[in-house]
């Protein structure tokens, strides 16, 4: 299964970002299988004529999602649990809530304040 990948470099998302969602868009929808080895950072970087720098910060965030595990010399692998990102968003819109209830927001001003944040964060361009 290979990876596919293309950078733009008129979109106005960064070249990691694209690449981090490009690989985590394959993994969650089956087309990279759980693991899957990645290419190195630096062979990738090369193959996308990147900096090696910009191929690390995409991986770096991909195993902060929880899509990918690196295995030290071994390589980065996808990830098993597609459902690991769920699962964090869930533990984190819980911490929200008990921090919003402690500040004494009522539960419609902490929704907005979620949905504020949930479309600010949807509508910016990296």
């Amino acid at each position: 299964m290979p990876l596919s990948i293309t950078v733009d470099p008129d979109a106005p998302a960064a070249p990691y970002e694209q690449v981090r969602a490009q690989i985590a868009e394959q993994a969650r929808g089956g087309g990279l299988p759980v693991g899957h080895r990645l290419p190195t950072v630096r062979g990738l970087a090369e193959e996308l004529g990147l900096a090696a720098n910009t191929v690390a910060k995409a991986y770096r965030a991909l195993e902060a999602d929880g899509v990918i595990e690196t295995r030290g010399r071994h390589g980065s692998f996808i990830a098993a649990g597609g459902d690991t990102a769920a699962r964090e968003a869930a533990s984190a819109a819980r911490s929200y809530a008990r921090r919003a209830r402690r500040l004494g927001l009522d539960r419609a001003a902490a929704l907005a304040a979620a949905g504020e944040a949930v479309a600010a964060e949807y509508d910016r361009r990296d």
